[in-house]
């Protein structure tokens, strides 16, 4: 073997995660008791690893909660992770437990939430089927660009929608037409790719009517014109804008004036009709868009949720999915590192009984932000 010293080089560098745990950290508080002279009462410490009364640290009920939320995994699977991986022994039913003790403590936040997107200028909404017990729910979102709100409920009706966005809405609601939301006296627009998909329906079933290939066309075109006008507002004043607003408006008439329809036509027109006042809402508002794809997005992770875990279990654990859902979401929107805001949010909660909301927690990040400038 030769002695000649080696040649050193730069090498790759690995990134990598700890193996799984073969037992959890075990930590022992001990509560010192004083006597405060304000408050005329002894007074107690309290720890910053666990809710009060609970054996199951911060860290721990916050990776579970992320895993039930946004991994979308079934509590049987969080439970075998956690085994398996944390060796933290928890039943289901013990991890449910947790997760609505924790959707309670957290029920400010989640009001939070709802108050954002009931005061801003735009919401998507939407609707999907959800199972508690098995039988069949309702999972409901309101979002907009910062905060999205999930509520799970047995109907499907205007009164949900009353309930909780109220009677009047001073902006903009995006939905996909069902009737549900009539109730609410705001600006409506109808989510034209859903009206798009149903006429591409009756073009792929009858391609020998040339027809309703004309009529699809010549709405698409309505529609991008509509935008291109709701971009120029500001270049062309107002009074040129209303003008040509008008004028499309004609347009719209006109089209769903078409003489002599086939019947395969004359049924797509009358769905196009039944929309027609929320057709072209969007070109007056800024920022509003003519479909609800967003609102399809938020709601996504819902479905996605019920296609794993097949719903609820129970009413608790439904409102408690549809909280923690809200938060960890929002967190999402606002690029919030969800862990962290719920540390700061609990620790909070432990030394004062009320949870640190979302506008607390942001105002404090701007905060240190200003100061690592200065």
């Amino acid at each position: 073997m030769s002695h000649q010293k080696g040649k050193e080089k730069s090498g790759r560098i690995i990134e990598d995660i700890a193996p799984p745990q073969e037992e959890t950290t075990l930590s022992k508080e001990i509560e010192i008791s004083k006597w405060c002279s304000k408050c005329k009462k002894m007074v107690s410490s309290k720890t910053e690893k666990a809710l009060p009364g609970s054996d199951i640290g911060l860290n721990a009920t916050i990776e579970m909660a992320y895993l039930w939320v946004m991994s979308a995994l079934p509590l049987p699977k969080i439970q075998a992770l956690v085994n398996s991986f944390k060796a933290l022994r928890l039943s289901t039913a013990g991890i449910s437990k947790i997760m609505i003790r924790l959707s309670g403590i957290l029920q400010p936040v989640y009001d939070e939430i709802l108050a954002d997107v009931k005061h801003g200028s735009r919401i998507w909404a939407d609707e999907t089927g959800w199972r508690v017990k098995g039988k069949l729910w309702w999972l409901w979102i309101f979002a907009n660009e910062r905060s999205s709100y999930y509520w799970v409920d047995k109907a499907r009706g205007s009164p949900v929608v009353g309930r909780l966005l109220g009677e009047v809405f001073y902006g903009i609601l995006i939905v996909d037409g069902w009737h549900a939301y009539t109730r609410i006296v705001c600006a409506k627009q109808t989510c034209m790719a859903h009206i798009f998909r149903k006429i591409r329906a009756f073009i792929d079933a009858y391609p020998q009517y040339r027809s309703i290939m004309t009529f699809y066309l010549k709405l698409k075109k309505i529609i991008r014109q509509g935008e291109k006008l709701q971009q120029a507002r500001g270049e062309l004043g107002e009074i040129a804008f209303q003008r040509r607003l008008k004028a499309l408006r004609k347009r719209l008439d006109e089209l769903l004036k078409w003489k002599n329809p086939n019947a395969v036509l004359q049924d797509a027109i009358k769905k196009v009709r039944r929309q027609k006042k929320h057709i072209l809402t969007f070109i007056e508002h800024d920022e509003a868009t003519h479909h609800n794809n967003y609102g399809e997005y938020i709601i996504k992770k819902g479905v996605l949720k019920r296609k794993v875990s097949g719903g609820s279990m129970s009413v608790e654990g439904a409102r408690a999915y549809a909280c923690i859902q809200s938060i960890a979401m929002t967190c999402q929107l606002r690029n919030i590192s969800f862990h962290r805001f719920l540390k700061a949010s609990l620790v909070t909660y432990i030394h004062t009984g009320k949870p640190m909301l979302l506008a607390e927690y942001e105002a404090g990040s701007t905060i240190k932000i200003e100061n690592l400038a200065a």
